[in-house]
């Protein structure tokens, strides 16, 4: 019950001020007395005395009434007789309840409302707030909280519900909730610090909330559950809201679904993103055609109408759209709209570029993948078609669109470039219109196919085979020029044991065998490229490997150039043969400071690089993987795109006649194909090279110890080579096989020889098996080496075998049956060498 449903209300309740204002005036009245009883005195007359002392005794007991009225608070002294009548009728007649409390917590006014809002109907009933709500548990924290506000001179206010009314003479009777707004805030007076409360009755104010929160849970169910998908986006496409019905379409739980957190095109099929990404734009009305993907990964056709809000008072770009199902599942959807929404959707959904074409060449109508390839401007026919393709295909676009508009068919399809970069290929079909429609627009019907991957890939290949037929070359010419090395090698080492120091024939020998080892290397370059020279790959830390090629990458790079090493944290291991590393370096380099004749910088860098970003390098022959890089740029020349596409083809350089073989880059390439790396070259003319290595990471594992290289070259140094065992010698080259021969007969060796496989068989049988040892060449004629080794350890097999070639032992190892062990000596080689490799074989246990 509040104070407007009493009627008008003119009085305060309760105001002590008011009480005091009386006494004063009473004061006034008996000093006035006095006053005249004194004239009357001093004039004579017989009842002044009388008067006067009448008077003092009644001032006497009112004074005394007084004191008491001000100790117990009833009545307070102040300045003013009046705080102004306006404010006390607008405070005596307000809605609010109000209660003026003194800093010891006595009421020193309280109005009607507040009379009427907590029960009190006399002066006597009137309570604080604090004690009025001392047993209500519902309000006990608030009202707590306030007082202690109002204690610290602080402001504050609560809202709290309560069971009953407080004006409720019952409250356990049955009584309607209520709900309370109670405020606090100090009130500073010339008598004191006071404290002013106010409580006003809010349960109309809340009952309304309620019926407006109902409204709206039902406005929002029934938007929910309404037959068609609904949702609100700002203006990049993410989702403020969503409806059930299209989230159930969708496949997502509604409670997952956070606003501004997805965006729609998440839920759009690729071949759909493009054309919505399209027609989305812009603050205009627009209905799109196109596919939802669920979450189960199916398609759902649709129609979106999209209407953006233009109310200031909207959320800033919002846009409304309406989702309806084409999928045809409804018995109200006629043929024709089914018809409609199955080649909207064929045609929308397609992988390839559609459009028709009017005479003219411009576009009359396409779908979202043409809109992708070929932009906006030619998809809506704002410009021609031709504008879209570069200059060189102009002339066959035409002619083939002249040939479909007179209606000929079979026009054969032409491949044109798109505009813009990065350059894409696209191959074009052109068909006349069977039939021109009413209003004679519509010639021709193009299609148009992404070939760009297909095109880049038919290159790839194409240069694949030219370096893999190039390298089978090289690979033949170096196998047999080492058994020519061989032969070389062998008899300068047999003329050098019997020539002494002082032999005038001594330096010539010496600068045979030196050429010879040149000649050798030649061969290892040509190996390398063709990717079968023999390697001894281990794992290995390329900081470390770079950082002790310093000094002599220092050297290489000459006094123009300045070098820079920036090495990555943490690098992986990679694996490697670390001789053949620090040559493909050392190569970079050298061409890096060949490319800057007037001097510049040279940076080595190396870091890793996971899956996720090597991908992003768009190779499209670097495989999937994690990969340790190494970049050798420099601010050099640079190379012309012809140049750089032919750069790591053997005998191919830039260079004057008689300052480069052309093999450098080549070996370079070798060794990389052959550690399974990938090596790429980007350039530009003017504006300097890089050389980007990739070479896989290395996932260490346990293995067994090895003997140290050095350690082992020492044990070799002193290794007596002299023996007793029988060695079968197996070699097609006639000069090889003898100069071999010779060289075990003289270490003590039963050397027994075989041109062929075949014939080595026949060796081994009339020997009745008695070999210790079988040396063989891998590449003969009618039996190659594997095959013999197979061959032989069928009836012996404990066999040892030692093979000797000039390609990798990678090339033919893999080949071999699991489990098979046998030696390896790669030609061309030494006569020290071979009895080193085949005393070790014998003496193996």
């Amino acid at each position: 019950m509040n104070g407007a449903a009493q009627g008008t209300i003119d009085k305060p309740l309760i105001d002590r001020t008011a009480a005091a204002s009386g006494v004063r005036r009473l004061l006034l009245l008996g000093g006035a007395l006095i006053l005249v009883s004194a004239a009357l005195a001093l004039l004579g007359h017989r009842y002044g005395e009388m008067a006067l002392l009448a008077i003092f005794g009644l001032l006497a007991m009112v004074g005394i009434v007084a004191i008491f009225a001000v100790a117990l608070g009833f009545v307070r002294m102040t300045g003013r007789a009046s705080d102004g009548g306006i404010v006390r009728d607008f405070v005596d007649t307000a809605h609010a309840g109000v209660l003026i409390l003194d800093r010891k917590g006595q009421v020193v006014y309280a109005n009607r409302s507040y009379g009427d809002l907590t029960g009190a109907s006399k002066p006597a009933e009137i309570r604080s707030l604090e004690r009025l709500l001392s047993r209500e548990t519902e309000a006990t924290e608030a009202i707590y909280y306030l007082a202690n506000l109002a204690r610290d001179g602080r402001s504050g206010q609560r809202e709290f519900r309560l069971a009953h009314a407080l004006t409720a003479s019952d409250p356990t009777e049955a009584n309607a909730p209520c709900w309370y707004r109670v405020s606090v805030r100090p009130l500073a007076t010339r008598s004191g610090a006071m404290q002013a409360w106010q409580i006003v009755d809010i349960t109309a104010d809340r009952k309304h909330e309620e019926s407006s929160f109902q409204d709206l849970q039902h406005a929002i169910d029934y938007l929910d559950k309404a037959p068609a998908g609904f949702f609100a986006a700002d203006s990049g496409h993410r989702i403020a809201y969503i409806n059930a019905t299209l989230a159930e379409w969708i496949g997502i739980d509604l409670a997952d679904v956070k606003p501004y957190q997805r965006t729609f095109e998440d839920f759009l099929t690729p071949a759909s993103r493009a054309l919505f990404a399209d027609s989305a734009k812009g603050e205009v009305e627009s209905i799109i055609d196109l596919d939802l993907q669920t979450i189960s990964g199916t398609s759902l056709p649709v129609r979106l109408l999209r209407r953006p809000v233009r109310d200031d008072s909207a959320a800033p770009g919002i846009v409304r759209t309406l989702v309806l199902d084409r999928s045809g599942e409804y018995d109200t959807a006629t043929p024709v709209e089914l018809a409609e929404a199955r080649f909207t959707r064929f045609f929308n959904s397609s992988p390839m570029a559609i459009a028709t074409l009017n005479p003219e060449g411009r576009v009359v109508r396409s779908n979202a993948v043409f809109r992708k390839i070929f932009g906006v401007d030619a998809a809506e026919g704002k410009a021609g078609f031709s504008t879209a393709i570069r200059n060189n295909g102009h002339d066959a676009f035409r002619k083939a669109l002249a040939e479909a508009s007179t209606g000929r068919a079979g026009i054969a399809p032409l491949d044109i470039d798109v505009q813009g970069e990065p350059v894409r290929t696209v191959r074009l079909y052109l068909s006349a219109v069977p039939k021109v429609g009413a209003d004679g627009e519509e010639c021709a019907i193009l299609y148009g196919v992404d070939i760009t991957e297909h095109r880049a890939l038919e290159e790839q290949i194409a240069k694949s085979q030219k370096m893999q037929a190039v390298g089978n070359l090289a690979g033949g010419i170096a196998h047999d020029f080492n058994n020519v090395l061989t032969i070389i090698t062998a008899s300068v080492d047999f003329l050098l044991l019997n020539h002494r120091t002082g032999d005038p024939s001594f330096q010539d020998l010496l600068l045979i065998k030196q050429s010879a080892n040149r000649a050798a290397s030649l061969v290892r370059q040509l190996l390398a490229y063709s990717r079968r020279q023999t390697m001894r790959p281990k794992m290995l830390n390329l900081t470390d490997v770079i950082a002790d090629m310093h000094l002599l990458l220092k050297r290489v790079s000459g006094d123009h150039a300045t070098l820079e090493r920036q090495h990555g944290r943490d690098l992986w291991p990679v694996m490697a043969d670390i001789g053949q590393f620090e040559q493909v370096i050392t190569n970079l380099v050298q061409n890096a400071r060949d490319a800057m004749p007037d001097g510049g910088k040279i940076t080595i860098a190396t870091r890793n690089v996971g899956a996720s970003e090597a991908r992003r390098f768009g190779y499209g022959e670097l495989v999937d993987g994690d990969y340790v890089l190494i970049e050798v740029a420099d601010t050099g020349t640079g190379m012309p795109p012809d140049v750089a596409e032919r750069v790591f083809e053997p005998f191919f350089t830039t260079k004057e006649i008689g300052k480069g073989t052309g093999l450098g880059l080549s070996m370079v390439y070798g060794i990389i194909k052959q550690s399974n790396g990938f090596i790429f070259v980007d350039s530009k003319s003017g504006q300097g090279t890089t050389f980007r290595i990739f070479l896989p990471r290395f996932i260490p594992s346990e293995v067994g110890g090895t003997v140290p290289e050095s350690a082992a070259a020492a044990a070799n140094a002193k290794m007596d080579l002299s023996g007793t065992a029988t060695i079968l010698l197996v070699e097609d080259e006639d000069h090889v096989r003898a100069g071999n021969v010779r060289a075990l007969k003289m270490r003590g060796y039963d050397v027994h020889e075989a041109a062929s496989g075949v014939e080595a068989l026949e060796v081994l049988e009339d020997l009745g098996g008695e070999i210790d040892l079988v040396v063989s060449d891998v590449v003969m004629p009618e039996m190659d080496g594997p095959t013999l080794l197979r061959e032989m350890r069928k009836t012996r097999p404990d066999l040892k075998f030692i093979f000797v070639s000039g390609y990798a032992e990678d090339a033919f190892a893999k080949n071999m049956p699991e489990g098979e062990k046998f030696g390896f000596l790669a030609k061309p080689f030494s006569l020290r060498e071979l009895a080193v490799a085949v005393k070790t074989a014998i003496d193996e246990s």
